[in-house]
Order: structure tokens, then C-alpha cells, then sequence
């Protein structure tokens, strides 16, 4: 098989630029930007579980031994739970740690959500372009089946090709890809704050200590 006759750079381009432009147009500009941002976090592998595992433990033995009062912020590698540390630090509250991590939590899955959705109705939008393409090529058949006919017709079937392989090879296994990492992450995180608020619970915040004028007093 010539591999070569597949490449198309214009079917390519009527495919490709069309189901982004229908994606953009059907699911707005920011629902992209959203998916985009969630591809890039799939794509970077931000979470790591032993890391936030190790910063959890190391947040966990400060508040036990030194209270809230005494425990000082430190750098957590994950974000979501760098602000939420923060949080608990800045309130001396311990329940505020849980329920940040909640919102948190929230935000992740409603943006898996939406980039899984976005990716499906790309996956949508390619093979109607790959048909779209197709007639188009058609549309340009010459009056002479001489003069250009096989590349016309290469060109329609390249168009609905590219639209199958685009949304079958590429869009539908992504949007998977998302679905399945965000759950992933999602249970690990679970099992990891369920220790959390096992480790710290009943811990207790400790007072400021007097200074020793007041002791003596």
C-alpha cells in the first residue's frame, strides 16, 4: 500500500478547521478553552499521588503535635490542596480544609464533564465534515473524465476518511481518556482525604503560649 496517497493537506484542512470551527461555534468559545485546559492537566499528569500522600502526612503530624494555632503554611504540590491548607491555617479550622477540598473536588469533575461533552460533539462534527468534504470534492468533478478524475475522487474519499480516523482515532479515545483519568484521580483523592479527616480527627488546637511575664503573674 502507497501510504503516501493518504496524505491530503487541503482534506486535511476542509476536515480538521470545520469540526473546530462547528465545535467553537455549538459549544462556545470558553467551554474550548476549558477542555483545552483539561487536556493539557491529562496531558501534563499534574496529579501525583504519592506526592500529595507525602504532603497530607507531613500536614498531618504539624496539626496533631502543634495545633493549628502553632502550624505554619507550607508549599503543597498540588494546588487544590495548597489553598485549601491555607484556608484552614488562616480560619484555624479544620472542617474548612474538608469542605475546600469538596469545592474543589466539584470543579474537577464538572470540568471533566464538560471537556468529555465537548469532545464528544467534536467527535460528532468530524465525520459530517469528512462527508462535507466529500461533496465538495465531488462539486469540483470535471466535465472531462479525463482531466483529473482520479485525484478529484481521491480527495472526496480521503475527506471521509480523515473524518472517521479524526473521530474514531483520535477525538472519542481522548474524551475516554479524560473520563477515565479524572475518575482515577478522583477515587484516589477520596481514599487519600478519608485518611486525612481520620488522622485529624479530634485533634485538637492547641492555645498561644503566654508570655512569661503573664505565666508569672
Amino acid at each position: 500500500m502507497d501510504f503516501s496517497a493518504l496524505i491530503d493537506p487541503v482534506s486535511a484542512v476542509v476536515v480538521g478547521g470545520g469540526t473546530m470551527l462547528a465545535t467553537v461555534l455549538r459549544a462556545g468559545l470558553g467551554e474550548c478553552r476549558a477542555t483545552w485546559a483539561t487536556i493539557r492537566h491529562l496531558a501534563s499528569r499534574e496529579f501525583d499521588e504519592d506526592a500529595l500522600r507525602s504532603d497530607l502526612a507531613r500536614m498531618v503530624q504539624d496539626v496533631r503535635i502543634d495545633g493549628l494555632v502553632r502550624t505554619e503554611p507550607y508549599y503543597f504540590r498540588d494546588r487544590a490542596s495548597q489553598q485549601a491548607a491555607e484556608a484552614m491555617i488562616e480560619a484555624r479550622s479544620i472542617p474548612l480544609f474538608h469542605k475546600q477540598m469538596t469545592r474543589f473536588r466539584a470543579r474537577r469533575v464538572a470540568d471533566n464533564r464538560r471537556a468529555f461533552a465537548v469532545l464528544a460533539m467534536a467527535a460528532e462534527n468530524a465525520p459530517a465534515f469528512g462527508l462535507a468534504g466529500t461533496l465538495l470534492a465531488l462539486s469540483q468533478l470535471p466535465a472531462d473524465p479525463g482531466q483529473g478524475m482520479n485525484a478529484a475522487l481521491a480527495g472526496a474519499v480521503l475527506t471521509t476518511l480523515y473524518g472517521v480516523l479524526l473521530a474514531q482515532l483520535v477525538l472519542t479515545p481522548l474524551a475516554e481518556a479524560i473520563r477515565r483519568s479524572g475518575e482515577a484521580e478522583e477515587q484516589a483523592r477520596d481514599e487519600l482525604m478519608r485518611w486525612t479527616a481520620w488522622q485529624l480527627e479530634g485533634a485538637v488546637v492547641h492555645p498561644l503560649p503566654l508570655p512569661d511575664a503573664v505565666e508569672a503573674a
